[in-house]
């Protein structure tokens, strides 16, 4: 029963999303509304943000909007802790199990699991959703297929990245 609820939680979210991005908000607005909806309607989504990836530095993610208890972590390198590694290597990171990563960034004891999907514009990695949670081994393939669906939507709002 709880895949069902949780699969038709993510098509109503899914439309609120589109509703977010189809919004009159600016672009932080948006990614700030799109974080704390996650946040209040998924249970073991205990922090979501947007790392978007820094146009004046190469291979560097910056902290954007985010829901959830503030973070040390505002800027990433490119393959450091798991947001680094996912805009390295351009793909979804699922870790079921924090305290087995050797390359984890701990910022909250709390956090047991953390998902992180890239964000491309034209080919190019623009940024990534980071989610946190309290909660061991909570995520799904549905939560990937949702949030890679998030990722696509949100990948509209973010410009291009600027050559020097």
């Amino acid at each position: 029963m709880k895949k069902k609820r949780e699969l038709s939680n993510f098509l109503f979210l899914t439309e609120k999303i589109r509703e977010i991005v189809d919004s009159k908000l600016d672009t932080d607005g948006k990614l700030r509304g799109i974080c704390k909806l996650l946040r209040d309607n998924v249970s073991h989504y205990d922090w979501v943000g947007f790392y978007l990836t820094d146009k004046t530095r190469e291979n560097e993610l910056m902290l954007g909007p985010f829901e959830g208890d503030p973070t040390e972590h505002v800027r990433i390198p490119f393959g450091r802790g798991i947001c680094g590694q996912a805009a390295e290597l351009r793909k979804t990171f699922i870790v079921q199990d924090v305290s087995k990563e050797t390359n984890y960034l701990s910022c909250n004891p709390n956090v047991k699991s953390e998902i992180v999907i890239p964000i491309f514009k034209n080919g190019e990695i623009v940024g990534e959703l980071d989610i946190d949670s309290h909660t061991p081994s909570p995520f799904t393939d549905e939560d990937r297929e949702f949030l890679e669906k998030v990722c696509e939507m949100v990948s509209n709002l973010q410009k291009k990245k600027r050559k020097s």
